[in-house]
């Protein structure tokens, strides 16, 4: 293909987060070419592809991959059906951009990896809030070491949905979200933050339904070692009022915070020297440009990995390290003790569900009556 050729794009599902980002971010790139959009709802496809000025429309991924015979599939469907149209599109030699979470299991993930090629092509992840000029200038200075190691860190994800938020059919179900604020919401502060911080190694946490209708936790809470030494607390919540996304790192000589709730910018974010740094040493420390955390940054990145063939970030170990931190989360706190990470092998039942298989232990450690009681 020639390399300045616009990179056709196909968006496997229509409703609110294509309509409303994914497309949006498409058309705004002038790199990329939207040439299909599917949906199980026919009018719902045709609709946005006409909104879009998209020619083609379909309800089936296959008949779309081997008509507009795409580069690039944007999956935005609901979880559950995340791993059948990456594999889909995978083996039919299309780069993948998947929305969040990843799968709703590591065997998931593990299952559409195993369909990448050593060269491409590659499926990654929508973990945007990684490429704001801010969290791009903070992984630089870990890289460089200019703020010493880190220490401490807090993230936490608060936020809040009623509950007419969970009439949609396939939310808070563990089979076909796979979980609850734990997978679906603080998934994405979680994922700057070991962005940030790195490998996990341990995981203490906790998790209840205590509002909410839902099979899943509404609230989850979580200590978490890192492979470094350092420790984070996680929180993640659908029921806090004052709703807010909150990381805070403390390193050596620096403490670094960003408070925002979907997306943030520059000014977002607070860095404060240690009492031993001086002043003249904090010249550089901040971002040279402001760019705000979206979809559409992490476009450009994908695009430009697509361009140079290399694999892009936020796929393959480094996409699904946020995964397997969600599930560590679940196993410790329905079994009601530290996990390692080491144990979530093959052979675990954590690694073929959030639940490990047994929706009726999860009930009982979230403090509501087995369903099957």
């Amino acid at each position: 293909m020639n390399a300045a050729a616009p990179i056709r794009t196909a968006v496997v599902g229509a409703g609110g987060i294509a309509r409303g980002i994914h497309l949006p971010a498409l058309a705004g790139n002038p790199d990329t070419e939207i040439v299909a959009v599917a949906d199980v709802d026919a009018a719902r496809a045709r609709a946005v592809a006409d909104e879009f000025g998209v020619t083609d429309a379909f309800t089936d991924v296959d008949a779309m991959l081997a008509a507009s015979a795409p580069d690039l599939v944007v999956v935005a469907t609901p979880p559950g059906a995340h791993r059948e149209a990456t594999i889909a599109a995978l083996d039919a030699g299309a780069w993948v951009w998947c929305e969040k979470p990843p799968a709703l299991s590591l065997a998931d993930y593990d299952e559409m990896a195993a369909h990448e090629g050593a060269d491409g092509p590659y499926a990654s992840y929508v973990f945007q809030h990684r490429f704001g000029s801010a969290g791009r200038r903070l992984r630089r200075h870990l890289d460089e070491g200019t703020l010493g190691a880190p220490r401490v860190a807090q993230c936490h994800t608060l936020w809040y949905r009623d509950d007419a938020y969970f009439d949609v059919p396939w939310r808070a179900k563990w089979a076909t979200e796979g979980g609850g604020p734990t997978m679906g919401h603080g998934i994405h502060q979680m994922d700057l933050a070991l962005s940030i911080l790195g490998d996990w190694s341990e995981v203490t946490a906790m998790m209840a339904t205590l509002a909410r209708s839902t099979e899943t936790e509404d609230v989850s809470a979580a200590i978490v070692r890192l492979e470094s030494g350092a420790m984070c607390v996680l929180t993640n919540s659908l029921l806090s009022p004052r709703e807010s996304s909150l990381l805070r790192f403390d390193f050596d000589d620096a403490t670094v915070e960003v408070e925002h709730l979907y997306g943030y910018d520059n000014s977002h974010w607070r860095w404060t020297p240690a009492p031993h740094v001086d002043a003249s040493q904090t010249d550089d420390w901040l971002p040279e440009t402001d760019e705000a955390s979206s979809h559409a940054a992490q476009l450009r990145v994908l695009v430009d990995a697509f361009r140079r063939g290399v694999r892009p970030p936020a796929s393959g170990a480094d996409g699904r390290r946020s995964l397997e931190l969600v599930a560590g989360m679940y196993k410790s706190a329905i079994e009601g003790r530290p996990v390692r990470r080491a144990e979530l092998t093959a052979a675990d039942p954590f690694f073929g569900a959030m639940n490990g298989g047994d929706p009726d232990a999860a009930a009982r450690a979230f403090g509501k009556e087995p369903a099957h009681a």
